[in-house]
């Protein structure tokens, strides 16, 4: 694994140097789109729906609408908003572990001691497993404030990000509030089902069906020379017939860099992960074909 992120966990006096690693990745099939006539890439065009030129990258600012109202904001504007780039996880405080509802929980993340001698960080490890206690903490990841959990999972303290409060839905359903009846019976057989169905879980016996099909799938076709040649059918359009197109991963690889050159950061200040990055806010009248 590659680490992502570098820093300290400080909590009083205590600083424990730590590396960050993503604790989770995506195994699942990446597919294109494809023209069914002639297998040929669909690819997506970044059309500005005043003029109808295609815009390149370098050319396209942000903006907020609100429904009858675009403000448009540029890299100047943006750049002049606060950034936190704070290496600290400051602990804010120390919790019983049962207060951290699980819906809460958004993206998981590995930490290794980064120091000479690790005592400090198994220190907090054990103290977090003794006391029962989960650490709520405050960190900056790709110029924004996170909330997150720091608890232990094995021999190795794991942070997971928390959503914001006012990111959780209420589940309020008018059909609850209706008086139910539920004898004691019903109770008993519903128990006994549970009971009929009861095992200790293991994770490993569970596969994604669906993507292992798919691959057998796609692995039969390549067998049977059922596939087309990629120069042939994915190539990039030429120039002459219509200005740049590039497909999202390019062009998210393409911000990416740019924002690491315009930053001037390392490769271990910032990740290459698999997070999804933040959509453009969308216009809420209806596009034009492209």
């Amino acid at each position: 694994m590659r680490s992502i992120w570098k820093g300290a966990l400080t909590f009083g006096l205590v600083n424990v140097p730590v590396k960050v690693y993503a604790a989770t990745e995506d195994h699942d099939v990446s597919l294109h789109q494809v023209h069914n006539a002639d297998g040929g890439r669909i690819r997506y065009q970044r059309r500005c729906e005043v003029c109808g030129e295609i815009v390149a990258y370098s050319d396209i600012d942000r903006a907020y609408d609100d429904g009858d109202r675009t403000v448009v904001l540029t890299d100047e504007d943006l750049k002049s908003l606060p950034s936190e780039r704070s290496r600290e996880i400051d602990v804010v405080e120390f919790v019983p572990s049962e207060q951290v509802d699980p819906i809460t929980y958004d993206k998981s993340y590995f930490l290794e001691p980064d120091s000479a001698s690790p005592k400090a960080y198994v220190l907090l490890r054990r103290t977090l497993e003794q006391t029962d206690r989960t650490a709520i903490v405050r960190f900056s990841l790709r110029q924004k404030t996170r909330l997150a959990a720091l608890r232990v999972r094995g021999d190795v303290l794991m942070l997971q990000t928390l959503l914001w409060a006012d990111e959780v839905r209420a589940a309020e359903f008018p059909s609850l509030n209706e008086s139910v009846r539920i004898s004691k019976k019903e109770l008993e057989l519903s128990a006994s089902l549970v009971e009929s169905f009861s095992s200790d879980f293991d994770p490993d016996e569970f596969v994604d069906e669906y993507q292992k099909e798919l691959k057998t799938l796609i692995a039969a076709k390549l067998d049977k020379g059922d596939a087309i040649d990629t120069d042939a059918t994915f190539g990039e359009q030429d120039d002459d017939e219509g200005g740049e197109v590039i497909d999202l991963m390019a062009a998210l690889r393409a911000s990416v860099e740019r924002s690491r050159a315009s930053r001037g950061t390392s490769e271990d200040a910032e990740p290459e992960s698999k997070e999804e990055p933040e959509e453009k806010p969308k216009r809420k009248r209806s596009k034009k074909a492209s």
